[in-house]
């Protein structure tokens, strides 16, 4: 009978193993999309440190041959210490807003979607006021500048973003369809508070939803601009999205300026690298991220996976 059973797994096991054409179309098809997916970002990588007279002549190219040139790298970087300050402003940002951002959110959620709780209704309309009705940018500049006297405040990089009604209605689905209620009653049957049943049992299961939601206020975060270029003068307090756009324009002003002094132009070897700095700088914006990301990766995997209820 043992001997028997060894067969038959022996069996399933090769026919797991066994890999049919449909299989293989699908790899291919797989590994075609990456390729797809994964030029446009080698083409801006080959293209920052290509020489730009080559690439005025020939265009972008992935085979640049012997055309190498550090000339537009070298006109972003140049701004050193600024770089590294931008660089600070918004990985604090980012960590900071969207740390905030999920607390406050989950926690709004966690109330309106409590059954018994009375003001669920009227919360649950009041938030979502802003997705329909918007008062205006001039009039949020004001209010915030004049009003509250954040002018030139990294509150003001922070609090617009930090709660929008579709994240607050996602978690507040994700915990009523997903996290059972059963659960939490039998929580406040044993004496549990409102924050100890949030803290110690929705929270935890509610990883999956915080993570995807935690992403997208992660990358919002990371490439605002506008309010920067809004409410923020202070150079110590510029986010690397601001910073890089106003290197770019800077370089547009030196290609459209015809009294360039030639020593400015023998700095930046001899070219203004218009091309060649643009493509730098998507590469200081990305960089970061493709290095960090395989290493948040498997968090982001595992919150995902993880939102069932352990015994």
């Amino acid at each position: 009978m043992q001997a028997t059973t060894k067969k038959a797994q022996k069996l399933i096991t090769r026919e797991h193993k066994r890999i049919g054409p449909g299989q293989i179309i699908l790899l291919f098809l797989v590994l075609l999309f990456t390729v797809f997916c994964f030029a446009p970002v080698l083409l801006v990588f080959i293209s920052a440190f290509t020489d730009e007279m080559y690439i005025v002549q020939h265009g972008f190219t992935f085979f640049p041959g012997t055309h190498w040139s550090m000339n537009g790298m070298n006109s972003v970087l140049r701004y050193g210490g600024q770089l590294a300050t931008s660089y600070a402003v918004t990985i604090g940002i980012t960590v900071i807003g969207t740390f905030v951002g999920l607390l406050i959110m989950s926690m709004y959620a966690y109330s309106i979607s409590r059954p018994g709780f009375r003001l669920a209704g009227f919360l649950s309309v009041f938030v979502l006021i802003p997705m329909l009705f918007n008062g205006g940018q001039l009039s949020g500049y004001i209010i915030f500048t004049s009003w509250y006297g954040l002018k030139d405040s990294l509150l003001l990089l922070i609090l617009p973003l930090c709660v929008t009604t579709m994240n607050v209605i996602i978690l507040r689905t994700y915990i009523a369809n997903s996290i059972p209620g059963e659960l939490m009653e039998a929580a406040t049957i044993d004496g549990a508070g409102d924050y100890r049943t949030f803290f110690q049992i929705t929270l935890p299961l509610l990883k999956p939803s915080l993570a995807a939601v935690g992403f997208m206020m992660a990358t919002a975060y990371w490439n605002d601009w506008q309010n920067a270029q809004l409410y923020i003068t202070s150079n110590n307090k510029k986010p690397l999205q601001l910073l890089l756009i106003n290197i770019q324009k800077s370089i547009e002003f030196l290609l459209n300026n015809n009294n360039v002094p030639a020593s400015v132009r023998a700095a930046m070897g001899g070219t203004i690298p218009q091309y060649s700095s643009t493509m730098a700088t998507v590469v200081i914006v990305i960089a970061p991220i493709m290095v960090v990301y395989p290493f948040f990766q498997k968090y982001f995997v595992k919150g995902l996976t993880v939102g069932s209820v352990k015994g």
